[in-house]
């Protein structure tokens, strides 16, 4: 699907269905897409007001250069289910992710991260 692409520009919607997108780490898994965020981040507050998404290919800075598609995404909380995740996500991302996770540690953000499921809808 995503193939050779580092970052995805995750679209969340407002209460007043205005868009804000995000460019995220992402890693596939079986058609779905697995990511992490803060938990307090304002993507997890959109989520859980509705599971309504959409996605593309971007760079760094968020400038999409692919297609873009509907999704729905979910928070996922369950230990086994961040687990594969994560498992994921250290076997695309390799060492970068280790570093992540180490910083994440050391600044006090690993405890307060958010896992997501994206699931595209088209």
């Amino acid at each position: 699907m995503l193939d050779n692409e580092r970052y995805l520009s995750l679209v969340t919607f407002r209460r007043d269905g205005r868009e804000v997108a995000t460019p995220i780490w992402f890693a596939e898994d079986a058609g779905r897409l697995v990511a992490f965020t803060l938990r307090d981040s304002g993507k997890v507050k959109r989520l859980r007001n509705s599971p309504r998404a959409r996605f593309a290919a971007c760079d760094a800075r968020g400038r999409v250069h692919g297609p873009w598609r509907d999704a729905t995404a979910r928070v996922v909380s369950e230990p086994a289910a961040v687990a594969g995740m994560l498992e994921h996500l250290h076997r695309k991302y390799g060492w970068l992710m280790g570093l992540a996770d180490f910083f994440s540690r050391l600044s006090g953000r690993y405890s307060k991260r958010a896992y997501l499921e994206i699931v595209p809808t088209s």
